[in-house]
């Protein structure tokens, strides 16, 4: 496509400073924009307003950003529905006709019932900001709690219903944080949560120690029972789960995001005790099955890709645990259903599953129908068949039946999507990094695309927290790629693609090798003349974000584009709000060491922003009521880049409003950010899509 020459100049709002100084081990560091720390405040709530105002202005000059949004409506507009799973006599099912902003939870009576609407997320509000955020069910189906989220923050109600009437049951819970609910029959439930912050710092304000309680239907929660937790046995984050038989309480305490200690309660027997199974935060760790006392344990202990283990409730202790399912060369993570154990291995990134029995023997492989990853298999002991998902870059989710005592799968159910798979196709590269450790890329493309580096391409990862990025499908993506845009996804070291060793290369004091891992893949595609300078954009979230930041910030000269989104952008102060002390295992703290301060402080983002520097066209992104990643980072990071920013590419901010760190964002307003993602990626490279419809 032929470039388009426009004037980018903006007059971006004049952003306030102050003299705020910190005093790191004797290093003086500024924080001028320490005001926009406050979420809650009259002046940033009027900064976050002036912003807005000039990015939607200047997004509402580019000419095709209409007929992308259009375009976008056309593609998302296929009906989706989820694996069914079944709920006494129910089965239950996710569905979005196409441009709902939240999935209607279905139920069927019996496989081949009459569906019918059981819970209908749209109907909280008008706009779609309140959302279903998790379901649990009774084991024999009667009574179902449900959880909501409220302009995307992680904050949790819990409502509780009476399956056959619909009829809400009992009060609503309120402040419940980083938990599901765990049915004890039908008399109450488990789960946890922080002391609610004080007034006015509900987003921002740090979560410290949670706590796990048992609250008995149709009592006040004030009388809720503390199970675990608080003052007596503080942790950052407490989880717990009943085994299948509802005999053992599972309980998961960790200080950080990787290694946890591991619990169990006998609640067959009155006033028996919690205990350890493994302390200590070195490995992960959680009861995948029990047969009576026999317990099957996943862990990383030793074994940094994952194996099973076996032991007796009666003596749970480490130096009892037998292998029943060894570490491989692969990452291991397991379900079970039917009886059966079902292994997946990722294999470079990608998914292979294996069918063991119960005592560890080897029954089959999984004919799966392609390369790509494979989620779900996981059911009840009764269960004869089970349902999967499988899904790859230009495969949509598809789910599958599959009969456990043949082997066999059967197609359930394959969505009908606006474009052509076989018009495309993906490649797996290894990038060599800094230091020579190979990398995989995942490369996707239409078929016959020259390489003379004018293709835009969009690069996208995340690295970090064990979090493994595995091919899946997106239906906003299928846009870039019709348009002849390349996309591309690397696994980079602080992930769990290659399991704790791979993940623990990328954090503390390696955090740089993140960084050069992601560098090296963008060298790739310009070298290998996939895409050049002027057509290349960076993109990642969260963690993400803090990887577009240190790189842009590094390696100006890389991209033309960066799409920092929600990202960890202040790593001096990000442990002081919310869960973000939980990150200290993968970043390490300002305050840890002098070594450790002056090594964050080299690559944080909003510190490394230089004068007299051309960034690439910068467009961050972040939401007004993100209480995971506050969006004081990403507020700081913009302040900083409008003032330094040397040349004519534009420095935007684009907040949200009601929306939180991503989970249960409306089908419009994803929509809406994609749209503007891509116009303002395309109107910065100069390249004009084609949005002639191709006969399908």
């Amino acid at each position: 496509m032929e470039k388009e020459v426009k004037d980018k100049s903006l007059a971006y709002p004049e952003t306030a400073t102050v003299d705020t100084v910190d005093n790191y081990f004797g290093v003086e560091v500024k924080d001028p924009y320490r005001w926009l720390e406050d979420d809650q405040s009259e002046a940033t709530k009027q900064w976050v307003k002036k912003e807005n105002e000039v990015t939607f202005g200047y997004l509402n000059k580019i000419p095709f950003r209409d007929n992308i949004k259009s375009r976008l409506e056309e593609l998302f507009d296929y009906e989706r529905v989820s694996s069914p799973a079944k709920h006494g006599d129910y089965y239950y099912f996710y569905k979005n006709d196409g441009l709902q902003n939240q999935s209607v939870l279905y139920r069927k009576k019996g496989e081949d019932g009459e569906p019918e609407v059981f819970l209908d997320p749209n109907k909280f509000t008008e706009d779609g900001t309140i959302s279903l955020a998790g379901t649990s069910f009774t084991k024999d189906g009667s009574l179902l709690g449900y959880l909501i989220s409220e302009g995307g923050s992680d904050w949790r109600k819990a409502i509780i219903i009476n399956t056959e009437t619909k009829e809400q049951v009992a009060d609503t819970l309120v402040d419940i944080k980083f938990s599901g609910i765990s049915w004890k029959g039908t008399e109450g439930f488990y789960y946890s949560s922080y002391d609610k912050p004080k007034e006015g710092s509900a987003l921002s304000g740090k979560t410290q120690h949670h706590k796990l309680f048992y609250h008995k239907l149709g009592t006040p929660q004030a009388e809720d029972k503390l199970i675990f937790g608080g003052e007596e046995t503080p942790h950052r984050y407490i989880g717990a789960y009943l085994t299948e038989d509802e005999r053992f309480l599972v309980i998961s305490a960790a200080e950080r995001t990787s290694g946890n200690e591991l619990y169990i309660k006998d609640l067959s027997k009155e006033g028996s005790d919690i205990v350890a199974i493994k302390e200590g935060y070195e490995s992960e760790q959680g009861v995948l099955y029990n047969v009576g006392d026999r317990l099957i344990i996943s862990t990383n202990l030793n074994a940094p890709n994952g194996k099973l283990v076996e032991v007796s409730a009666a003596n749970p202790d480490v130096d009892n645990w037998k292998d029943l399912i060894p570490e491989t060369e692969n990452v291991l993570s397991a379900g079970t259903a039917g009886g059966k154990i079902f292994a997946n291995y990722m294999v470079d990134a990608k998914t292979e599953i294996k069918q063991y029995d119960l005592d560890g023997n080897l029954e089959s492989e999984i004919k799966l129908p392609g390369i790509g990853s494979a989620y779900g298999f996981n059911g009840e002991a009764e269960d004869k068949e089970i349902y999967y998902t499988f899904t790859s870059f230009t495969y949509p989710s598809t789910i599958f039946k599959y009969d456990i005592a043949s082997g066999n799968s059967t197609l359930y159910d394959q969505p009908k999507v606006d474009f052509n798979p076989e018009d495309y196709e993906t490649k797996q590269v290894f990038v060599t990094s800094k230091d020579g450790t190979k990398v995989p890329m995942f490369i996707v493309y239409k078929k016959g695309l020259e390489l003379n580096g004018k293709n835009p391409t969009y690069l996208y990862a995340y690295g970090g927290f064990n979090v493994s990025l595995t091919p899946s499908f997106s239906t906003s993506r299928i846009l870039w790629l019709e348009n002849g845009g390349v996309y591309a996804q690397p696994n980079l070291r602080g992930g769990g693609e290659y399991g704790q060793d791979w993940h623990i290369a990328g954090t503390k004091m390696k955090k740089q090798n993140v960084f050069d891992d992601f560098i090296a893949a963008g060298e790739y595609l310009i070298e290998n003349k996939y895409t050049s300078h002027d057509y290349l954009a960076i993109a990642g979230g969260s963690n993400g974000g803090l990887l577009v930041g240190a790189t842009m910030t590094q390696r100006p000269d890389l991209a033309k584009v960066a799409f920092p989104a929600v990202g960890v952008m202040d790593m001096l102060r990000y442990h002081k709000f919310t869960a973000g002390a939980g990150w200290a295992f993968d970043y390490g703290t300002s305050e840890d060491s002098k070594e450790m301060f002056e090594y964050i402080y080299g690559y944080s983002p909003v510190h490394n922003v230089k004068d007299s520097v051309q960034y690439p066209a910068t467009m961050v992104t972040t939401a007004d009521h993100d209480d995971r990643v506050v969006p004081a980072h990403s507020f700081k990071f913009a302040a900083e880049l409008q003032k330094h920013q040397s040349g004519d590419n534009p420095v935007l901010i684009r907040i949200e409003t009601d929306a939180g760190h991503g989970a249960g964002k409306p089908t419009s307003k994803i929509i809406e950010e994609e749209a503007d993602k891509y116009a303002f990626a395309w109107y910065s490279m100069g390249f004009v899509p084609d949005f002639e419809k191709k006969d399908l």
